[in-house]
């Protein structure tokens, strides 16, 4: 595809084929150098336990295009390091850190032409790992794959930085001791019917509860759940079922550094929302989504607004992402250069 086609203005957050993927196989106990390949499709066997048992994870983050025409990886170590415990979760073998980001930056470098102009979105990447090789039985495969393919992308959704409302789902995203701490397929694929349903009645996603007792929020959609009280406490779920976000992990530190506030991680109890001013969705693809409001049984309970951002949230975001375009300085080693 050409970038010239490309509607800078109205990109959302759909697959674009760009021109070069990263692809590395581990095979005789370890992985070879990688390398950049046009093949946007991949050759496996159909014994491929990824196939049949589930035995893949992937990442998600982004690479900017900053004001002086430079290109900035954020926290990409961040990934590489929760790639690694995704992997030892399902018994694959680990990307080294060094390898990880050498191939993010190669993939950035190949496909730089489809880096969004400064503030009109990023280059998603997406990096994944793969069980594969002829295979029948449940047991961890013979070989791997590694790969990370890149697209440009807007926001993912719609409208972008505007308060959403949410419906708390009678599902359950993973299991009390599954595998919902790591970052693996399975746990998207139980969240596709939910999802559906929540915006085939009119909302942007559904919110799971805790999958022990159904009384605290962990998830929002594929997004982490952050709550801003009147007392300057920035609250968000702790649980052994959600994922650790690297946007999460980064507005907690800037918003205790930054904004002053007190982080607190534990429980969010879906029947004391009253206690939050604000609310948000945080995530790799979403950013900061504001929560406008939570839909819980015949209840919409509303936080700052329906149609306004909180100035909380709103002061978090442009922190954020200051430090990802470049224009913030951001705690040392958050941001990494590529060109």
């Amino acid at each position: 595809m050409s970038n010239e086609s490309i509607n800078w203005d109205k990109l959302g957050f759909d697959y674009i084929k760009t021109d070069k993927r990263y692809l590395s196989y581990f095979r005789n106990g370890e992985w070879d150098k990688g390398t950049l390949t046009e093949d946007n499709q991949l050759h496996i066997s159909e014994g491929s336990t990824a196939l049949h048992y589930g035995q893949q994870c992937f990442e998600g983050m982004k690479a900017y295009r900053c004001k002086d025409g430079s290109i900035n990886l954020f926290r990409p170590d961040q990934n590489a390091l929760r790639m690694q415990r995704s992997c030892d979760r399902l018994l694959m073998p680990q990307v080294p850190t060094e390898q990880f980001i050498d191939a993010c930056k190669q993939v950035v470098k190949a496909n730089e032409r489809f880096i969004p102009p400064y503030g009109k979105g990023a280059l998603y990447l997406r990096p994944f790992v793969i069980g594969v090789g002829d295979n029948i039985g449940v047991r961890t495969a013979p070989e791997f794959i590694f790969s990370i393919f890149a697209i440009p992308v807007g926001s993912y959704f719609k409208g972008g930085m505007t308060p959403h409302k949410f419906l708390i789902s009678d599902y359950d995203r993973a299991a009390p001791q599954g595998t919902g701490a790591a970052k693996v397929g399975g746990n998207y694929a139980a969240s596709l019917q939910p999802g559906y349903k929540a915006k085939q009645a009119g909302f942007a996603d559904c919110i799971y509860l805790d999958p022990l007792t159904h009384t605290k929020i962990e998830e929002v959609g594929s997004a982490n759940f952050f709550g801003i009280t009147a007392n300057n406490e920035f609250i968000t779920p702790k649980s052994a079922s959600v994922l650790p976000g690297i946007t999460r992990l980064s507005l907690m530190e800037l918003a205790q550094s930054r904004l002053g506030l007190k982080v607190i991680e534990g429980d969010v109890l879906i029947n004391n929302l009253d206690r939050f001013v604000e609310a948000g969705a945080c995530g790799t693809a979403a950013v900061i989504t504001p929560i406008g409001g939570i839909q819980y049984g015949d209840k919409l309970h509303v936080f700052y607004s329906e149609s306004e951002v909180g100035p909380v949230t709103q002061k978090l975001y442009n922190e954020l992402t200051g430090i990802q375009s470049g224009d913030i300085e951001g705690p040392a080693g958050w941001v990494v250069k590529v060109a």
